[in-house]
């Protein structure tokens, strides 16, 4: 019963409360903020939890007086404005008792690389993260870009950004994957249809003492830095790449001028995808223990589909089709693709978590 699952969160809230009003928790200033930070992130649940208890008590005390024969009527009308308020209530909770992903509230290292398809598929890596860019910017969020390869065509071979905000990884989690785009290029004269694919990596950006890596695992080289077409970006040997011996990660950055913030940005991004792999192992070792998927954020797979004749943009994980891509790549309607994959991850760790 729903009502069972809430008591622990709110006998929680409540010792909590009492801790904190002990006289000698101010000489403990940790353990206060620790405390404070708990019963904080309690706030939602314990308010809903006790707003359904009441809700039910009411809905009892009502049933119980319907046969009487001066409160009956009321109770009756009051049964018609209660009983109406379980279902909504009970959705909302539902919701709130889904354990949080202890990601969602970090910041993201967004990475885009063009696959098959060669020069349209690096145009097409330039135009999502241009929609990226036009959707954090609505959301009120920062860009940084990492690193840039640029291709000779106009597009991208590689962008890699840092985007800052309130709950980025919570909401583009789900870009994590291959992405693929159905449109005439510029260059062909036929008008025929060519097919590219890109693919999206999302990677949460992590503290130092979160990942600790052994400078002798470390291959470092440096180089001269080089632009589109040649031409040299600067005369030094700024540009750093770093290889990580155990994993055979390689991350290259030339991008700033100096090689120590070249090296600083290398390392950033090396420790955000050595913490994805530790992700991705935690989530196959998870996956293998309960026998079933778990989730969609596999990079080798197709994840969507974006063709450009029909106007059409096709998230193949929930068989959602809307002819709304030239909104959508603008940003302003990205939600619209969002958020119906947020339900859906919610939906099935509603059940899996048996709620």
């Amino acid at each position: 019963m729903l009502a069972d699952k809430l008591t622990p969160f709110i006998n929680r809230y409540n010792e909590i409360t009492e801790l904190l009003s002990s006289p000698d928790i101010g000489n403990d200033v940790k353990r206060m903020t620790e405390l404070s930070k708990e019963q904080s992130s309690l706030q939602s649940i314990y308010a809903k939890a006790t707003e359904y208890k009441k809700l039910l008590a009411d809905i009892d005390e009502n049933k119980g007086l319907i046969f009487d024969s001066e409160l009956g009527e009321l109770a009756k009308e009051e049964l018609r404005s209660l009983e109406p308020r379980i279902e909504p209530l009970e959705e909302e909770i539902k919701k709130l008792l889904i354990p949080a992903d202890p990601n969602d509230k970090r910041n993201i290292y967004i990475e885009l690389r063009a696959g098959t398809g060669g020069d349209e598929a690096a145009l097409f890596v330039g135009d999502l993260f241009n929609a990226y860019v036009r959707y954090a910017d609505l959301k009120g969020w920062k860009i940084e870009l990492m690193s840039t390869s640029p291709s000779d065509a106009g597009g991208y071979k590689e962008i890699i950004a840092l985007i800052k905000g309130d709950q980025v990884y919570s909401r583009l989690k789900y870009e994590a994957g291959t992405h693929r785009v159905q449109r005439v290029p510029a260059t062909e004269s036929q008008g025929r249809v060519h097919t590219s694919a890109i693919t999206v990596a999302v990677m949460p950006e992590v503290d130092d003492v979160e990942i600790t890596i052994n400078e002798n695992d470390l291959k470092i080289d440096v180089m001269r830095s080089s632009g589109c077409g040649g031409q040299s970006v600067n005369t030094t040997d700024s540009a750093v790449r770093i290889t990580h011996l155990p994993t055979g990660i390689v991350v290259t950055n030339q991008d700033e001028k100096s090689q120590h913030k070249n090296k600083d940005k290398a390392m950033k991004i090396l420790k955000a995808r050595l913490y994805e792999m530790q992700m991705e192992e935690a989530k196959e070792k998870e996956m293998a223990e309960r026998k079933e998927q778990v989730g969609s954020g596999d990079r080798s797979g197709r994840i969507r589909t974006y063709n450009y004749p029909q106007n059409r943009i096709s998230d193949h994980r929930i068989n959602l089709t809307l002819y709304r891509l030239d909104e959508i790549m603008q940003g302003g309607l990205m939600d619209d693709i969002i958020e119906p994959l947020i339900a859906d991850a919610q939906a099935k760790l509603m059940e899996q978590n048996g709620l």
